[in-house]
């Protein structure tokens, strides 16, 4: 049983820039209360100040979820950047990417735009997009079950990629420097805070949205969704705004809330030591 008594979601970005409305953060206590928005410092959320919010609360039982990727596929093809001298583990690979970006506010574009066509995906002048569709061990394993096809790190082009946004991640994971655990990198604790990857579609699905409807777009959807058996969330308190940004970390906190005690989630069959540190694991992925 873990002892967490507090859940937070953080839909992530990795635009260019300092400051950035894709960033949304929802917390909520033990309980049913549905999960509140966390206002920025400065009124919009910046990568660097969820970083610092997240050194303040290390002693806090706390579950945080990022939705973006923790390391590249490794196991595939035995490297993260096949011909590319790197790191063979998390960790250090998160040094590697923070050292070769020069990005503003963690952002990580930059790393990507110099391996354009090597490593990724930016549009056809690149190559066949075939080429560059590589996964991690968990993707394949959630494509497999049914779970729907993911999309790859490696692809840097389109409303689904997640490349930027992973690789920005990479960097706060390495800035953090051991001040949170990060699982499956780390154990989970006895006390204070934990950092898991998360994937918004895993909460909404259980939420009852069906496959091709995950995003919620009004008052009404939200919820429906929170208040589903599985979630067991009070409704929401109405938002200024309602965007994808604001309902996935709503309900994504809500979902951890009430998947966290679920030990199979901690001890996926498929999650082997060796990709525990080189891969890592979508938290709600068996």
């Amino acid at each position: 049983m873990t002892h967490f008594t507090e859940f937070a979601a953080i839909d992530w970005s990795g635009a260019k820039g300092n400051r950035h409305r894709g960033i949304a953060l929802a917390i909520c206590a033990a309980g049913d209360a549905a999960p509140r928005l966390v206002a920025a410092p400065d009124g919009i959320w910046s990568r660097t100040a969820i970083l610092n919010w997240l050194r303040a609360r290390a002693s806090v039982p706390l579950l945080i979820g990022f939705d973006f990727s923790f390391a590249p596929p490794w196991i595939e093809r035995r490297a993260y950047l096949p011909g590319e001298v790197t790191p063979d583990t998390a960790r250090p690979f998160w040094a590697h990417v923070d050292a070769e970006s020069d990005d503003t506010d963690l952002g990580a574009a930059s790393f990507l735009e110099n391996r354009r066509g090597t490593h990724f995906y930016f549009g056809a002048a690149d190559g066949r997009k075939a080429d560059f569709m590589h996964f991690r061990r968990c993707e394949a394993h959630f494509n497999a079950g049914g779970g729907g096809k993911p999309s790859t790190i490696y692809d840097a082009i389109g409303a689904a990629q997640v490349a930027k946004a992973s690789f920005a991640g990479m960097r706060l994971l390495h800035q953090l420097d051991g001040a949170l655990p990060v699982w499956p990198f780390d154990p989970v604790p006895s006390t204070g805070a934990l950092v898991v990857e998360i994937y918004t579609t895993i909460a909404a699905r259980a939420a009852g949205l069906r496959k091709g409807i995950s995003k919620l777009r009004g008052p009404a959807a939200l919820d429906a969704a929170l208040t589903h058996p599985a979630i067991g969330s009070q409704p929401h308190e109405l938002l200024e705004r309602y965007d994808d940004h604001a309902t996935d970390a709503i309900l994504t906190a809500a979902w951890l809330r009430s998947c966290a005690r679920d030990g199979n989630l901690w001890a996926p069959p498929a999650l082997t030591a060796q990709i525990a540190q080189s891969e890592g694991w979508t938290f709600g992925v068996v």
